[in-house]
């Protein structure tokens, strides 16, 4: 039961003594777990360690850290919840680019699932529709795909924020103030 983080990084622009750039530093990590529930916050850990790493602390990127962390830890719930008689592992994988991140959590079992639509009194089953939302929120996109050896790949897509972006507590500047 032992999380494991697979080569890593698959591609990166980061070399030890290069000071990091303005923005995240690019790269694919993967990050592979046995289908169990104790991989969901393994899994979320490690991909909340790995953002840190890649440039993306502070204020700026709090809200997209945070929105992440909810994708990764509902779509490997859903994963070793749903998939695990047939994929004994998980494989969750974060993509920076310059303008975007993207996590994926793919499983070896064919079921494509859909949102469901929110049924308070149905317990449980929304974890789709929460990613959905998140993801639809923040301006990025989300998809389920098959793959080449029949199992499925599930994924979000967010923009990084934009220069001088900041979270939601971010004092406002004076000058964006008509009344001030």
């Amino acid at each position: 039961m032992e999380q494991t983080e697979k080569a890593v990084p698959v591609t990166a622009t980061w070399w030890p003594g290069r000071e990091p750039g303005p923005g995240p530093e690019p790269g694919v990590w993967r990050f592979s777990a046995l289908s169990h529930e104790a991989s969901v916050p393994r899994t979320r850990h490690a991909v909340r360690d790995r953002l840190l790493a890649q440039g993306m602390a502070g204020e700026r990127y709090q809200e997209l850290v945070d929105d992440l962390l909810l994708i990764v830890s509902e779509l490997v719930s859903n994963a070793v919840t749903h998939a695990a008689v047939l994929s004994p592992e998980v494989v969750c994988e974060l993509a920076i680019d310059p303008d975007r991140v993207r996590v994926s959590v793919l499983d070896g079992h064919p079921y494509r699932p859909k949102a469901q639509e929110n049924d308070p009194a149905r317990p449980g089953g929304r974890g789709l529709l929460l990613v959905k939302s998140v993801t639809l929120q923040a301006g990025g996109e989300c998809d389920v795909e098959r793959t080449e050896d029949g199992g499925k790949v599930i994924w979000a897509s967010l923009p990084l924020p934009g220069p001088g972006a900041a979270g939601p507590d971010a004092e406002a500047d004076p000058d964006d103030d008509p009344d001030y």
